[in-house]
């Protein structure tokens, strides 16, 4: 069973979901400031989001839904690739660090 959130009819539907990459950072949280509300009145009514800049950030950032951008899908595409030559980087200093360590012989 997959898990699953449930959002109210009225609320309306997030722009962007979690784990997404935008130009500000990834979304790890949302949350949403009811209409009519002292939050809502104080700091803007709907879906607010929490980003981090980048993976290996301890830095946390809010903000409006209408104050994030998307990254265009070149720009995705760009930061998917860069992170798959890093961890292929990382496989190949550990691959060569198994090697030094069983003296050649490996059973990959």
């Amino acid at each position: 069973m997959q898990p699953t959130i449930s959002i109210p009819k009225h609320w309306g539907y997030p722009r962007f979901a979690l784990d997404q990459r935008t130009t500000q950072g990834i979304i790890l949280g949302l949350y949403y400031y009811p209409f009519g509300t002292e939050l809502a009145e104080q700091f803007g009514g709907g879906w607010r989001y929490a980003l981090m800049p980048h993976k290996n950030s301890d830095e946390l950032f809010h903000f409006q839904e209408n104050q994030i951008q998307p990254l265009t899908p070149q720009e995705l595409f760009s930061q998917i690739r860069a992170e798959i030559d890093f961890y292929q980087q990382q496989i190949a200093i550990l691959q060569q660090q198994l090697a030094v360590l069983t003296g050649g012989f490996t059973n990959a």
